[in-house]
């Protein structure tokens, strides 16, 4: 198992690298069976600490942890123990997840992006000065979030909505795109304000 063990303007000790290694360790021996990436950090906020563990094992199951407490190592006993009870929650379909047959020769990939802000007002009108301006130039952005300043390519892995809901807790994330498996249709789960997970699904049309 490849780990990583870093600090952001911290320096950590060998008893706490090896102590991390050594516990996610036995989460990959018991879990899964086989190697497993795992990329763990740590920082300082003030007066605490804080720890994030990203793990990745297989089928492109991403597991994900944060804590903070007064010192390193409660912080990462913190990370952990979100992991294990997350773990304890899907501890069957997480076992035979490795297991589970390809439903898909070649992964689906799209195209993910971040926006920046735009400007939220036009620019003030200059004064006329007798000389045409290019009219486009004087147009605002198309919308708040107008300028694409990073793109990269996403995986769409074909799923039922169970497993969907599986990844999302599992890796603490807020969306989910996957492939219904049951509908062949384009699905998305998403965390709601309100704590429950948000199901859209276009397959499910009333009849008119």
């Amino acid at each position: 198992m490849h780990i990583s063990v870093a600090g952001k303007q911290i320096d950590l000790s060998d008893a706490l690298k090896h102590r991390v290694s050594a516990h996610l360790d036995r989460i990959s021996e018991k879990y899964f069976g086989q190697a497993m990436e795992a990329r763990v950090t740590f920082s300082r906020a003030r007066s605490f600490f804080t720890c994030d563990i990203n793990l990745h094992a297989t089928r492109g199951l991403t597991l994900r942890g944060e804590g903070e407490a007064a010192d390193a190592h409660s912080a990462f006993d913190d990370a952990a123990e979100h992991i294990a009870r997350r773990l304890r929650r899907y501890h069957r379909k997480a076992t035979n997840h490795g297991h589970l047959k390809v439903r898909q020769q070649v992964p689906e990939i799209g195209r993910g992006y971040v926006l920046r802000p735009g400007m939220a007002e036009p620019p003030a009108a200059a004064e006329d000065d007798g000389v045409a301006e290019d009219e486009d130039a004087a147009l605002p952005p198309a919308g708040p979030y107008a300028t694409i300043i990073a793109e990269h390519p996403t995986e769409i892995p074909a799923l039922s909505v169970s497993e969907a809901v599986m990844r999302l807790d599992l890796a603490d994330s807020q969306i989910q795109l996957f492939r219904n498996t049951k509908t062949d249709t384009i699905n998305v789960l998403y965390r709601r304000p309100d704590g429950n997970i948000g199901w859209l699904d276009p397959s499910l049309r009333q009849a008119s």
